[in-house]
């Protein structure tokens, strides 16, 4: 059975399962190529972005705590006006450049557009203009991501996971809710107090249980 939420890594031995010309059908082959992305992070990053570019277009992509930075690359592919994508993380995996060369073999736009981070979350400059995304920064990490963002007044996408509940913001919630979403409801209407107009989805459960997507963006905001 080919589950979506499995670890394994995609190779070339699963090229005959993505036998469409559809654009993810396309990205998971040279995904396989690559040979070093589990397969449960194609499935999550495609969900995730696909969802965040039907309501947030053009800027640029910054992708925190971004791993090998598949989100913020097929970012670019379903939205070409974003102009480049910034992919930022402690620690980059070295592969990370394998998955990047082979997209930019299938897509030469992609070349000189994406650029590749090393360091603190705390010291990117976030514009107002920018799309901030990260998919299943631990914890607190979402929580810094969504202050860096609001800070900036930039347009923001999360999907939680490792929910902290000893340190974690419940709300006094826990009482009628599982302590995770308790703490992502406090999430979604700490974004609604500072302003921002917000949107709850779910990305399939079959990819991964911790599938909260959370998006905000300035409720008055011009993103030219």
């Amino acid at each position: 059975m080919f589950s979506p939420s499995s670890r394994g890594r995609l190779t070339d031995r699963d090229l005959d399962r993505f036998p469409h010309d559809t654009l993810f059908h396309r990205v998971a082959r040279e995904v396989c190529h690559a040979g070093c992305l589990p397969r449960k992070e194609l499935y999550e990053a495609w969900e995730m972005a696909r969802r965040v570019r039907r309501l947030f277009r053009g800027g640029r992509v910054i992708d925190l705590g971004a791993g090998h930075g598949l989100l913020a690359q097929v970012m670019l592919l379903l939205d070409d006006s974003s102009p480049e994508a910034l992919v930022l993380d402690r620690t980059l995996p070295a592969s990370s450049a394998r998955l990047h060369e082979a997209l930019v073999q299938a897509w030469p736009r992609l070349s000189g557009r994406v650029a590749f981070v090393a360091g603190a979350l705390e010291d990117v400059e976030i514009l107002h203009t920018d799309v901030v995304v990260s998919s299943h920064a631990c914890g607190a990490l979402t929580d810094l991501v969504l202050n860096r963002a609001v800070a900036a007044q930039a347009r923001v996408a999360v999907l939680p996971c490792c929910h902290d509940l000893a340190k974690g913001d419940a709300g006094g919630l826990s009482g009628w809710v599982d302590g995770p979403l308790a703490i992502d409801i406090v999430r979604a209407m700490r974004l609604t107090e500072q302003g921002y107009r917000i949107w709850t989805q779910v990305i399939p459960a079959d990819i991964t249980p911790k599938n909260r997507l959370l998006l905000g963006a300035p409720a008055v905001h011009s993103f030219q």
